[in-house]
């Protein structure tokens, strides 16, 4: 049995692994905020992930290690997780409490906010309509990012995602509008050489002023991955709605996210749903992903793009199923083009923008851009089908048009989908390049564009 010393616990009844379990206690809620000290006197945090009759079990951010049954100490301090909020944290990095690890002073608070958050009321939100340039044309043009959009990019353990997602945040733009834009960057369970690589990134590309870091690292407490996402999000929602810019949220790596979470179902003996991840893992990632959006009346807006590693290559597992069915669309990565030689190695078959058209169009991209995208895919999947027949009967036994259509698969992957990581197409550079590769096929096969189109953009040489 605790004994009460003021405000103050004294022992506990268990500890596994990140949680601690403690009886004897009184007023405690949900999600309050606790301060532990271990037998040597070092403050440790917390958060309160249960509660009982009487009891609850305890959510220790740091490892701990140092804390014993009958020593350690816990306050109960009946508030939430909070951490101060600032347009001074832009240009900083800070651990999963918003403290500061890049060796700065801790940046004047303007406010108090907790992680917890919320999901944005849908009554007052804003349908997304603002097509957001990337650079990138297998975005751009065939699976576009629409500001206040939540689109995931589905990856594997060996590709390049970290040059993917670090290309974008240097080239994201709303094209012909001068508002304000900030990055918030959220990563779980980084290597260090690729928390380097992003920071180098961000400095040589002038955009790290620009960018708030939230990150943990691989070796830190895995627990602090269940806080880093929620930390990022709340800032962003900061900056959004009460400074009024326009925020892109980035979350690497949510696979280690996941994992995280099941640790804590474990440790605390919940019975597993798929792959032993917790059953409440659906509503756990939705209240992430539905804090994007914009709101009525207001005018920031907060724009997701997560990553995940699926595990095992596998798109029907868990974490990138659910996050599918929560989300608008995904971008999917392929070992097979990176294999090619191919950057960003992005496979536009499966990839997909749910809002895409609500971003495109004349007086937002370009008039043509809703048809050449659809002309692009349906040949680029004839090409795959294509390939399939010739492996079975051999390339020269396919039909002259076959022939012409593989003709244009390699000209799509090497021109279209291939560019330089510093590469900054705008999407009319983009959409003229289509209609380049386009000149490839003959011209009844263009099916999905409109005759004008054809007369207007195609090449005549």
């Amino acid at each position: 049995m605790a004994t009460e010393i003021g405000k103050e616990y004294v022992g506990v009844q268990r500890i596994v692994g990140p949680l601690v379990m403690i009886e004897g206690i009184d007023g405690v809620g949900y999600d309050e905020m606790v301060e532990i000290v271990s037998d040597d006197g070092k403050l440790k945090h917390g958060r309160v992930l249960e509660v009982g009759a009487k009891a609850a079990v305890v959510q220790v951010f740091e490892h701990t290690t140092g804390l014993s049954i009958g020593a350690t100490k816990m306050k109960f301090l009946a508030r939430p997780v909070r951490i101060p909020v600032s347009e001074e944290m832009l240009g900083r990095t800070f651990n999963a409490l918003a403290e500061p690890i890049d060796g700065g002073p801790p940046p004047i608070p303007k406010d108090l906010r907790p992680v917890s958050g919320a999901a944005i009321n849908p009554t007052l939100r804003h349908h997304p309509s603002d097509f957001i340039q990337t650079g990138i044309s297998a975005i751009d043009a065939m699976s576009t990012l629409v500001r206040g959009q939540k689109l995931p990019v589905f990856s594997a353990s060996g590709l390049e995602h970290d040059r993917v997602i670090a290309q974008i945040i240097r080239q994201a733009k709303i094209i012909g509008k001068q508002e304000p834009f900030a990055v918030v960057f959220g990563a779980m369970g980084l290597k260090h050489d690729i928390a380097d690589f992003y920071r180098k990134s961000f400095e040589e590309s002038g955009a790290g002023n620009n960018v708030a870091t939230f990150l943990t690292l691989a070796d830190d407490p895995s627990i602090e991955r269940i806080i880093t996402p929620r930390s990022a999000l709340t800032l962003a929602e900061y900056l959004a709605f009460d400074v009024g810019m326009h925020v892109l949220v980035v979350l690497t790596d949510m696979t280690n996210y996941c994992e995280a979470l099941r640790e804590v179902a474990t440790a605390k003996g919940e019975v597993p749903s798929r792959k032993g991840y917790p059953a409440y893992l659906y509503s756990d990632l939705a209240a992430l992903y539905e804090r994007a959006g914009q709101v009525e009346g207001r005018t920031g807006s907060i724009t997701q793009l997560p990553l995940l590693t699926m595990p095992n290559e596998d798109i029907t597992h868990p974490i990138p199923d659910l996050t599918g069915y929560i989300t608008e669309g995904q971008i999917v990565l392929s070992k097979a083009l990176q294999g090619a030689g191919i950057y960003p190695p992005i496979n536009v078959l499966p990839s997909l923008s749910r809002l895409m058209n609500d971003g495109i169009g004349e007086g937002r991209t370009r008039e043509d851009h809703r048809n050449v995208s659809s002309q692009l895919y349906a040949a680029y999947a004839r090409v795959k089908r294509v390939e399939v027949l010739a492996a079975v009967i051999g390339e020269e036994e396919l039909s002259e048009i076959d022939k012409q259509y593989l003709t244009f698969g390699q000209h799509f992957e090497k021109e279209f989908i291939q560019q330089a990581p510093d590469e900054d197409r705008s999407i009319e550079e983009t959409l003229n390049l289509g209609w380049k590769l386009l000149k490839y096929l003959p011209v009844s096969e263009l099916t999905r564009v409109k005759e004008e189109q054809i007369a207007k953009y195609l090449p005549k040489d």
